[in-house]
This record gives structure tokens, sequence and C-alpha cells, in this order.
């Protein structure tokens, strides 16, 4: 990287340095609730997640995989450098590059998640800085800090790949990827109402475009919500629409172009607005083709069971999906009692790779392709025992529960309207943002819910009770003794007072009072 004014410095030297050929990383606080929000746009697992791709000329890839998390710990304020071999597997079959790339040998590629990890104002600014414009203007203006983090859902995420220059693809160029998701619950925050405004959600407006930019549009779906197909109006009316094949259905936008300058005309700054006419149309969302659920059964603290379920609620396709598992050494899985069940019967994965644990050295990796019938949901189910740590390895607040990462779900869905190739060169940004390989499908990737286990915890209030106990005894029994044999005795004599005693005396015995 040798062009840096508009590409960051600190990553363009990061990718260089390192070796990087793809690098992902999202920042997430909260969970994509996929039956209540539908299908989500970008999704990511609670927490962080980062997975790299290295270049093949890189000769020790732990080396510098360790390296590259511990910079973008100081890059992004985050806790990146917690990431090391116990929470960091080699996907066989999962996360394929995304760019440009001669071979897929997954030995290149490392992946790991820190699903503690919180999302706060600390990693904003920095990702932030990595605009062009800043926050100081453009769409940047509207990421108020305050504002983004009193939502229910918010991601944010950097991604790094090689795209071609032209459509010749002679040269190859970087491409960063800077993604941002929030949702808002205007319900709550608007006293009963659904109805929005880019005020009312970022408590700013547009008022101009990043100089730098050259293209800055404002794109709101307005895709019909009721039977009638009527679009939702939106104020101030757009200048133009737009309509793309979106994960399999087709939407409507209403797009605001910043550089316009007839978009300023009327007033100094944008400020879009959607009122809703029917209240009942903001509460139906389509339900998503494929999505699924995982928790934890079982009871006391010795052996659980880890199941995951995963629907396809496609009236009469079905498809594949890859299952990635990633699940800590101290639950120690049991491969044997492993069971696929879809509609009552045994459902046997065409493909299958499980890597066993290695106590405090590396998790367990178990990765499925799984055949989804139509309309069916499939439930996964393994046992697992809880290990007993040393006492040095639990955290400041054991009984709080020790986190499993999200599993990952890949697949290609079947699209209900097909997509032509027209669209994608109309329109770029919908085609790098959804990608689709043909019109008949679109690649979905999918995260389940983490889990929170409990493990078999010492009571760490002990040996703080033997201590007080140990220091009383000694205190009192030791103590007591030592004093005895360190003090010295001496015998006082009486004394008989001194002249004013004396005289003090005979002034007593002349009045009858008894002496001193």
């Amino acid at each position: 990287v040798s062009h840096y004014r508009l590409f960051p410095k600190a990553l363009g030297r990061l990718v260089a340095a390192l070796g990087v050929r793809e690098l992902h990383l999202t920042l997430t606080q909260g969970f994509w609730r996929t039956q209540a929000w539908g299908q989500p746009p970008l999704q990511a697992p609670p927490g962080a997640e980062l997975w790299v791709w290295f270049q093949p000329t890189v000769t020790n890839i732990d080396k510098a995989w360790k390296e590259l998390s511990n910079i973008l710990s100081g890059i992004f304020c985050a806790s990146l450098n917690f990431i090391d071999s116990t929470n960091t597997v080699i996907p066989t079959a999962s996360f394929k590059p995304l760019g440009l790339a001669n071979g897929t040998d997954h030995r290149l590629l490392r992946y790991a998640v820190l699903p503690r990890e919180v999302v706060c104002t600390e990693n904003l600014t920095p990702w932030k800085k990595l605009l062009p414009c800043g926050s100081k203007a453009g769409l940047a203006v509207l990421l108020k800090a305050e504002r983004l983090f009193h939502s229910s859902y918010h991601s944010q995420a950097v991604h790094i790949r090689p795209v071609c220059r032209d459509a010749s693809c002679l040269a190859v160029s970087w491409e960063l990827r800077q993604t941002l998701t929030v949702v808002f619950d205007t319900f709550s925050s608007g006293q009963g109402k659904k109805d929005w405004s880019l005020f009312k959600m970022f408590s700013r407006t547009l008022t101009d475009a990043c100089p730098l930019a050259s293209q800055s549009k404002v794109y709101v779906d307005i895709s019909p919500k009721n039977k009638e197909k009527e679009l939702l109006e939106v104020t101030p009316p757009p200048a133009s629409l737009h309509e793309a094949i979106v994960q399999g259905d087709k939407r409507t936008y209403a797009v605001y172009d910043l550089l316009s300058p007839s978009l300023f005309n009327t007033s100094r700054s944008l400020n879009v607005q959607l009122k809703w006419k029917r209240p009942q149309d903001s509460s139906e969302l389509p339900t998503p083709i494929l999505y699924a659920q995982r928790y934890v059964s079982g009871y006391g603290l010795q052996t659980g069971d880890i199941s995951t379920l995963i629907y396809n609620t496609h009236p009469y396709r079905a498809f594949p999906v890859l299952l990635l598992e990633t699940v800590p050494w101290y639950l120690r899985l049991y491969v044997h009692t492993l069971t696929i069940v879809t509609k009552g019967k045994e459902n046997k994965p065409s493909y299958i790779h499980y890597q066993p644990a290695q106590d405090r050295r590396r998790p367990h990796l178990l990765e499925m392709l799984i055949q989804l019938p139509a309309n069916s949901a499939t439930k996964i189910t393994i046992q697992f025992e809880r290990a007993l740590l040393k006492w040095t390895e639990y955290p400041p607040d054991p009984n709080h529960g020790f986190y499993v990462g999200s599993s990952v779900l890949s697949a290609l869905v079947p699209s209900v309207i097909a997509m032509k190739d027209v669209d994608v060169e109309q329109s770029p940004l919908f085609a790098s943002l959804f990608p689709s390989s043909d019109g008949s499908s679109y690649f979905v990737r999918l995260y389940t819910e983490p889990l929170l286990v409990n493990l078999p915890t010492p009571d760490f209030s002990m040996p703080y009770n033997v201590i007080c106990l140990t220091c009383t005894v000694v205190a009192v029994c030791y103590g007591s003794f030592y004093n005895l044999l360190t003090r010295t005795f001496h015998v006082e004599e009486p004394n008989r007072g001194g002249l004013a005693k004396r005289l003090a005396n005979i002034i007593r015995k002349f009045r009858g009072v008894p002496p001193l």
C-alpha cells in the first residue's frame, strides 16, 4: 500500500508488514433477533470476531497472527490481545476468501471470537478516525456515540480484501469497507409511536457531503409492507428511486444524493422522516428462510447438552448448510453422542471434520455439512462434560459463568426472485454488500446465540476464612505467650510520699479527716 490519501496509514502498514491477504474484524454489542427483526443485512456475533487470511509467503503464521491481534487491540482499544491458541481455530470449509484468491489453503486462515468483549465509545472513536473525513463531515456526522449505544443492537466492522482495479483485472487494489449496523427501538424512545426520522434517531441531521467523497447517498427502504403493495411515503420526497434484489427479495429504495446541489436548495439540512399510515404495517416482517437457535440443557455441574435448532422455512426447496462449532477445551465433548434429527429421522451429514481439543492449548472444532429439507427443523445435540479448572484459571467473577462462542452457519439460500446480471452492473453497492453467485441463490452467514455455561467453582471465600482464623490464633495465643516471655517484672517499693503529701495529712488530721 503506497497511496494514503484515503486509505488509513495504520491499516496499510499493518497489511504490508504482516503479509495479510484479507482481514475481517467486527465489534458487536447485542444480539440480532432474526425472528423479530427479519433477515440481518450484515450479521456478526456478539463480542469481537476476527478472521484473517495470510499470504503464502508468511513462514510463521501463528507469530504473525499474535502480532496482528496485539496491534489491532491497540488501534481499536479492544481486548483482542486475549486472542491466543486457546480460542483460535483453523476452519477447513468455512470462511472462504471474499476477495481475489489464487488458492484456498486453509492453513493460511485463522479465526477467533471473544464473546465477552464489551463494545463502547472507546471502540467507536478509533473506528471513526479511519474515515477520510472522520466524523466532521458527510454521513459520519450522524455517528453520535450517546445515541448509537442507546440502541438494541450495535455492530461496527472493518473489512480489507484485494479486488480488481478495473474490468480487465490486470491490477489489484485493496478495498477497505467500514460498516455500521444499528437497531433503534423507536417504540420505546418515541412515546409509543413507531414514526422515525434522522433527528429522532441520531439527534443530528445531514448538512453536507464529505469533500473527499465521489459518492455520498442515503438509501431508505420504502418497499411495500401491506397487501396493497403501496410504497411507504418519506419526506422530503426523494429525487430518484432504486430497485434491487436484496437477499432474494425485491426492494425499493428512496435515494438522496448529498452531492446533488438541488438537495440543499430548499433547506440547509436533510432530515428524512417516515410516518406510518397503518401502525400494524410496521410490525409485519417476513419470516426468514433460514434461522437458528442454540441453548444448553441438563442439570448439575458435571455433564450437559449443547443443542442447535436450524429452521428451513422454504416451502419446497431443500439446501445444504455448513455448520461451524467452536467449543472451549474445558467443555469436553463426547463426539459419539452427536445426533442430528430432522422430522423424527436421523440426518447424516455429508461432510464432517472434527479436531479434538487439547487442555489449555486449543479448543474443539466441529464442521458439518447438513442437508436441510424443505419446511423443516433440524436439531443437533452433543453431550459434554465440565472440567475442573485450576484455582488460578478462574476469572474475577467465576460465578457469572463462562462464555461459549456462537455457532456459524453458512449457506446458499434459494432466492424467491431471480437476479439479473444487469442489476449487478447498475448497483455495485448492493452487489458488493449482498453478493449473489447466480440468479437462483444468495449467500448467507448466520450466527447463533453465545452460551453461558457454569463450571464447578470452588468456594473462594475459604482462603479468606482460613487467613482470618489463622491470624486470630496467632494474635491471641502466640501473642500472649510471646508477651509473657519478653516482659520484664520489677518490684516496686512503697513510696511514703513527698513533702506536699505530709503537709496535707497534717492538715487533714487537725480537721478530723482520714489521711491520704
